[in-house]
């Protein structure tokens, strides 16, 4: 059976990937793993709870019903239990629940763009009365959710159907590509994710930083190295149907003013697919896809499509590497 090793980079969503592998071709998750994760979403709830709040006071935003002011300075000043094998608990879960319910959120996403907030946010807000609940363990579609910071290189092994796969997973600086990066000279396949909701987001400590701009920036510098000269790249735009729904309220020429379609998605989806394919001038061969990185059957197909471009094409090694957004 053929070894193949596959390069990831790009969104932080990729990480879903690697997720999803495990779900597909492995065993999934163990019961100390499942643990793991709740912690992990506990710690993603509150950061994202204290963004929000942070963000209206910010922008000199109350909440519309007066019982519920007081919850904002209670999710400000919550401490997470040091022992994350307590539940989250219900007086947490009933304080964001009232703040997330409230009519001034409507107000508050409005200027999203002007503050960091993690893209589960809003699927872990609107979970939060089973999250918070005493007996709560995450299922898949919470751990394909949840935001690990990971630093250093790890493996993913499986089988998918005629190749064996090794993802490794490679978590540095921007700074430091140069340590790993000709370790992957002419790698047959990258992948590359975009989050194409991120087009108006920026950054948790730089909000000065678009995060589009950012992947336009890196998938540059990826399919022009002449460290992969001879690579083909899998474009995953993702987060559709976020980005659909984003379109009615942030237009997409805010961002990136040679833009001109209006709020027309298909025009708007084909900006987006052509704002990183025009960037290929080393003539790569690149496959795009359009996908949601928690639709199992979906990635699923995705994967299966490049099992037979990687076969089609005679790849005995690919390399999947995941690389943090920064």
């Amino acid at each position: 059976m053929r070894e193949c090793t596959v390069l990831l980079l790009g969104s932080e969503s990729k990480s879903e990937l690697v997720k999803h592998m495990r779900i597909i071709y492995q065993t999934g998750f163990s019961g100390a793993e499942l643990l793991d994760y709740r912690s992990t979403i506990f710690r993603n709830v509150v950061r994202s709870a204290k963004g929000v709040v942070g963000a209206m006071k910010q922008f000199g935003i109350v909440p519309a019903i007066p019982a519920n002011r007081k919850y904002v300075d209670f999710i400000a000043e919550y401490t997470l239990d040091p022992d994350l094998a307590l539940p989250l608990g219900q007086e947490f879960g009933n304080a964001l629940s009232a703040i997330w319910s409230d009519a001034c959120i409507e107000a508050l996403m409005e200027r999203q763009a002007e503050f960091y907030l993690m893209d589960s946010a809003i699927y872990f807000f609107e979970g939060i009365r089973r999250i918070s609940s005493a007996d709560y363990l995450p299922d898949e579609t919470d751990i394909l959710r949840a935001k690990i910071n990971l630093s250093g290189i790890s493996e993913t092994r499986f089988q998918m159907g005629r190749l064996s796969i090794k993802m490794v997973d490679i978590n540095c600086q921007r700074s430091e590509r140069k340590k790993w990066i000709k370790a992957f000279e002419n790698v047959p396949a990258i992948l590359f994710v975009v989050d194409m909701d991120e087009y108006d987001e920026v950054f948790f400590e730089e909000s000065n930083r678009n995060r589009m701009m950012e992947s336009v920036v890196i998938f540059d510098s990826v399919v022009n190295s002449r460290w992969f000269m001879r690579s083909s790249v899998f474009l995953l735009l993702n987060n559709l149907d976020s980005f659909r729904r984003k379109l009615r309220r942030a237009p997409l020429a805010n961002y990136f003013p040679d833009y001109s379609g209006g709020n027309d998605v298909n025009k708007a989806e084909e900006f987006i697919l052509w704002r990183f394919t025009q960037l290929n001038r080393a003539h790569l061969n690149i496959y795009p896809h359009l996908i949601e990185t928690i639709d199992k059957s979906k990635i699923q197909q995705v994967f299966e499509s490049i099992e037979e471009t990687i076969i089609k094409s005679n790849i005995v090694v690919i390399t999947v590497l995941a690389i943090p957004s920064l």
